[in-house]
């Protein structure tokens, strides 16, 4: 596959083959984004990033990279998404009138999230994160090793954990990470090991991932390279495991596992969109020893997304970052939205955006 270059916003990139954010993509991904009415965001921590990637038409992608402290998972439902980051769960609404009218780019985005809740959560560490039954957040609560959902009045209230685990405590025990929701409640969740005692699971880190099925709470498959991602499609259990580069299909009855795609890189983050199917890739750290010794350890020197048609389980498009982007955690699709914006709490523009049931304004400074 060829690829070409996404410019970078930086005034310079022509002087600066390395200018931030830059990436590569193969002629098809715009094309089939126009044709699917969708854009792509990602989370990377790493950066502390939420990044929209559309397509301007054709042949040409855009990308509006959004400041977040160390964003991780990313819930969707109808017009709304909240955002796990380092101590915080921002929740956003999208009003396609504001976005219309957006003063900095007037009759650009077709869609603009703006900030409506804040769950001043703590450092807990939040991974996946899913909107439920009722417009309930649930979130993976890595540190405590346990499945919550978000109220407001308590930074967590928990309502699951695996049966090894005999203690809430903040010790990240079996690195706990991934959920899979069915008719609107947790369902399966991923984690590193069984382990019950202080990060247990580093020691083998890349041998002993675990699906655990949450309604009987009896682990479903093991002996998994670090599984993370799990999601149910068409009824089917799907999980990446990121130390093999691999997507597996687990059987819901017995646990057996049926290799899907196999990548050269460190998979973490996926969504379904009609029958595309849409991974993250990382770069392995350089510097870590557990992650040197593995099959594709060479190769997997990308960050970025791979775009496969998933009943045929044929590649067809790739996206990769050549600057700024090492690490991706989760990615989600949008659909019928081509043009996607989201302001941060971070910039204060934000609060000029004001909405009522019947209409929205953009005030004026004084």
């Amino acid at each position: 596959m060829n690829f070409i270059s996404l410019p970078s916003t930086n005034t310079n990139h022509m002087e600066n083959k390395h200018a931030p954010f830059s990436c590569q993509y193969t002629s098809q991904v715009p094309e089939l984004l126009l044709k699917l009415n969708c854009s792509i965001s990602i989370s990377t921590y790493q950066a502390g990033k939420l990044i929209f990637l559309s397509p301007k038409n054709e042949n040409v992608l855009v990308q509006l990279p959004r400041t977040f402290e160390k964003p991780m998972g990313i819930a969707k439902h109808n017009n709304n998404i909240a955002i796990a980051t380092k101590d915080e769960v921002i929740c956003f609404t999208n009003s396609s009138s504001l976005a219309k009218h957006y003063p900095n780019k007037k009759d650009t985005y077709d869609a603009l999230f703006m900030p409506r809740l804040t769950y001043h959560t703590g450092a807990l560490d939040f991974h996946d994160l899913s909107y439920g039954e009722n417009g309930v957040l649930f979130a993976v609560n890595t540190l405590f090793s346990c499945i919550v959902k978000l109220d407001a009045e308590y930074n967590f209230s928990p309502i699951w954990k695996p049966k090894f685990i005999d203690a809430l405590v903040s010790e990240d025990r079996c690195h706990l990470n991934g959920m899979a929701l069915e008719n609107g409640r947790p369902k399966f969740a991923t984690a590193f090991n069984e382990g019950n005692s202080f990060q247990s699971w580093r020691e083998k880190v890349t041998e002993t991932g675990i699906v655990i099925d949450i309604e009987t709470n009896e682990i479903l498959a093991k002996n998994l390279a670090m599984p993370h991602s799990p999601r149910i499609y068409n009824g089917e259990l799907y999980v990446l495991l990121s130390a093999k580069g691999e997507l597996i299909k687990i059987n819901r009855d017995n646990g057996e596992c049926t290799s899907v795609i196999k990548t050269k890189g460190f998979v973490r983050g996926m969504d379904l969109y009609e029958d595309y199917l849409f991974i993250g890739l990382s770069k392995l750290r350089k510097n870590s020893s557990t992650f040197a010794k593995l099959d594709f350890a060479e190769e997997a020197n990308v960050a970025g997304i791979e775009i496969y048609h998933l009943p045929t389980a044929a590649l067809v498009g790739k996206i990769k970052y050549t600057s700024s982007v090492d690490e991706i955690f989760d990615l989600k699709i949008f659909p019928d939205m081509i043009r996607p914006n989201i302001l941060n709490t971070i910039n204060s523009n934000h609060k000029m955006g004001l909405s009522i049931p019947e209409s929205s304004y953009w005030a004026k400074e004084k």
